[in-house]
């Protein structure tokens, strides 16, 4: 069995399970994970200022333990500062899609809250800023991040995971909190 760090982040591209990951390694570890889009987005979805991330996640950061579920580049430079590991889900791209087309059309018709009481809307899925719009956006450059740190880590451990198979055993190797 191994042990979890005490920081830890998860890296990916958008819809590759970085939530509901780092949900399950703190459940099973008995830790508890940041989620990032709690603290960045306010009800209306209304985007929290820069500065005001940037408090956040200082905050969060100078934490002994924690678990974040991503690192926006607005302030990625906080959590690799102090974190320990960090887990990257370099997953291809139809996985990806497939799980956020999947995730976003089920939030649209059963009105599903997150994000501080936001629904997805038909309105935000043909918005320029729609989830799935943002995934064809950054998916290359995520995607070069997690290689380039695999290579050449920035502070600490990548553990390069590239199937939800890897994942799970990965997971099931830790040790239980």
């Amino acid at each position: 069995m191994a042990q979890l760090p005490d920081r830890v982040m998860m890296y990916g591209v958008t819809g590759s399970g970085k939530s509901t990951l780092a949900r399950r390694i703190a459940e099973r570890t008995n830790r508890d994970w940041v989620s990032v889009d709690d603290l960045t987005w306010e009800p209306g979805w209304v985007q929290v200022s820069d500065d005001e991330q940037r408090a956040r996640f200082e905050a969060i950061c100078q934490r002994d333990r924690w678990i974040l579920d991503t690192a926006y580049g607005k302030w990625v430079d906080l959590p690799l500062a102090r974190v320990q590991l960090i887990v990257a889900l370099d997953y291809p791209r139809w996985l990806s899609l497939g799980r956020l087309t999947k995730r976003t059309l089920l939030r649209l018709v059963d009105g599903k809250l997150i994000c501080n009481g936001n629904r997805e809307t038909l309105r935000n899925f043909f918005s320029r800023e729609a989830i799935l719009l943002w995934h064809f956006r950054s998916f290359s450059r995520k995607r070069m991040r997690i290689r380039s740190w695999a290579q050449n880590p920035p502070c600490c451990e990548v553990l390069r995971l590239r199937s939800p198979r890897e994942t799970e055993a990965w997971l099931r190797s830790l040790e239980s909190g």
